[in-house]
């Protein structure tokens, strides 16, 4: 098949809160001869909070960091559901408003650059699942999941709004979710059949309201583990500090103890691969890795 190559923007969770997602990534990047170039240049997204200050200053840097994937002529993947949310969000807003378009350019052109529109957006998830295709992926499984229960959380900004995000995730149901799943069973895993699994973590009312992120993250989590799941996998880093980090506390929350292994997408990929647990950064997942 023809080799792949993408605009990497991590986005900064991956770089900074949880580096192991950035490590695996590019590990299973280079496994299945995917070529990720890092956007270096870029900032962070807003993070859904900068759109609410200032919605102008959002469409600039959310512009901008497209920018450096058009200028290597390269469409863009993100690792980080809100990222996705945010990128795409301006890149509609722009390609569908001219008049908006030129304001948010002549901005850039302070800085020598040009929002084109040219470079599709898309997560690193719907990349694997649409461009490169399940099916070549298990080809290169070597430590199939066999007997391993996934229990998929798609978390809220990879496939909502639906009308906007269908554009880049293959048209996936925001109700019924399926590509983690199918995935998982690609690896070899048993899918887990769940309510919980496309709802919101809470992670941004974290520090308005724990209680309420408590909550929601405890709530999913014990449907997964209440229908048997041996270890939950998202594709958000957000979603993941959530549910990885705080089990301690969402614990305490629903008055039941929860502990259940959290793994980056690229990690659970990895694992089939038959990439080392170092080479994974299973080192920084909080909850142990059995």
């Amino acid at each position: 098949m023809k080799k792949l190559r993408y605009a990497l923007y991590t986005g900064c969770t991956a770089r900074e809160s949880t580096p192991e997602l950035l490590k695996s990534t590019m590990a299973i990047a280079n496994k299945l001869g995917i070529e990720l170039v890092l956007l270096d240049e870029a900032s962070c997204c807003g993070a859904s909070h900068l759109q609410d200050f200032d919605d102008m200053l959002s469409l600039v840097l959310n512009a901008r960091n497209i920018c450096y994937a058009e200028k290597l002529g390269l469409d863009m993947v993100t690792i980080c559901n809100t990222c996705q949310l945010n990128t795409s969000l301006t890149k509609e807003r722009l390609d569908k408003d001219p008049e908006l378009k030129a304001k948010v350019n002549a901005k850039l052109a302070e800085v020598g650059l040009e929002y084109k529109g040219t470079s599709e957006v898309k997560h690193f998830l719907y990349a694997l699942q649409d461009d490169y295709g399940y099916e070549n992926i298990a080809k290169h499984v070597t430590k199939p999941l066999t007997g391993l229960n996934v229990a998929a959380f798609y978390g809220c900004h990879n496939i909502r709004p639906s009308h906007l995000q269908n554009h880049s995730n293959g048209g996936e149901n925001p109700y019924v979710p399926k590509s983690i799943d199918d995935l998982a069973v690609a690896l070899g895993a048993n899918s887990v059949d769940y309510g919980s699994s496309n709802k919101c973590c809470g992670f941004h009312v974290e520090l308005q309201n724990p209680k309420t992120a408590n909550r929601l993250s405890g709530s999913a989590m014990l449907d997964a583990i209440d229908n048997n799941a041996d270890i939950m996998v998202t594709p958000c880093p957000l979603c993941h500090l959530r549910m990885d980090v705080q089990q301690h506390n969402i614990s305490k929350e629903m008055g039941r103890e929860i502990s259940i292994p959290v793994l980056h997408l690229p990690q659970m990929v990895g694992l089939a691969l038959g990439l080392s647990e170092k080479e994974l950064g299973l080192n920084h997942n909080v909850t142990p890795i059995q």
